[in-house]
């Protein structure tokens, strides 16, 4: 390619990558990676009525708001997706993920099918959603088992709680099996430049193909 070329790109409207997943499926292992390697992708960042731990900063980790701030979010319209876990709500802001879609950044979402569905409700057209599974229950347990901080207690629900969501995966865009965790990055990317591409996305097509077409051709080489 010639050095006067210029290095051109479409310009398109971001979009929302849900991952969902069972409680040890590599879900958050998957999305840290693709943070770590992709500058044009950012984490929709949850708010949380839950109390900080102590490693945890505000707007790093969560939002942290109170039970009154958070419905007063959910009353303005000002939440994407909530949700009440064990007595403390969650919730996807409005707010930053339109500024980036805006922006023609990428935002990917950590949640589960519930919450898929209530994004692309409010979203609709913006959002893709992968469902990634493990390679078998038994696998499944055993990386719960792995985690000091579970209880029996814990496992259990949670292994019932896999067969819930996994009952779900029909309804998302896309499937992946978690084998391999560099081998399930490597998809979920594809599955992300693949949505990029799409032609619905290509805002700025127009005045790219404009712009070609005032370009002036290279004058022919005379014979001889």
């Amino acid at each position: 390619m010639s050095d006067t070329v210029p290095h051109r790109r479409i310009a398109r409207r971001g979009l929302c990558l849900v991952l969902a997943a069972p409680s040890g499926a590599g879900k958050s292992a998957i999305t840290r990676a693709l943070l770590a390697e992709d500058a044009d992708l950012m984490l929709s960042i949850s708010v949380t009525t839950r109390s900080p731990r102590p490693y945890e900063q505000d707007g790093v980790h969560y939002h942290f708001r109170t039970q009154e701030d958070f419905d007063a979010m959910v009353r303005s319209g000002d939440m994407l997706e909530w949700a009440g876990v064990f007595g403390r709500s969650y919730g996807s802001p409005r707010g930053p993920v339109e500024q980036a879609l805006a922006a023609g950044r990428d935002v990917v979402f950590d949640i589960d099918w519930q919450g898929y569905h209530q994004v692309r409700r409010a979203l609709p057209g913006d959002v893709v959603g992968l469902f990634i599974m493990p390679p078998s229950l038994v696998e499944l347990e055993a990386r719960l088992r792995k985690r000091a901080s579970d209880s029996e207690a814990e496992i259990v629900r949670r292994m019932a709680t896999a067969v819930s969501e996994i009952s779900h995966v029909r309804e998302f865009d896309y499937v992946l099996v978690n084998n391999d965790l560099a081998e399930a990055v490597a998809q979920t990317s594809a599955v992300l430049t693949a949505a990029r591409l799409a032609m619905a996305r290509q805002t700025g097509l127009g005045e790219f193909t404009g712009a070609l077409a005032l370009e002036p051709l290279a004058p022919e080489a005379s014979p001889g």
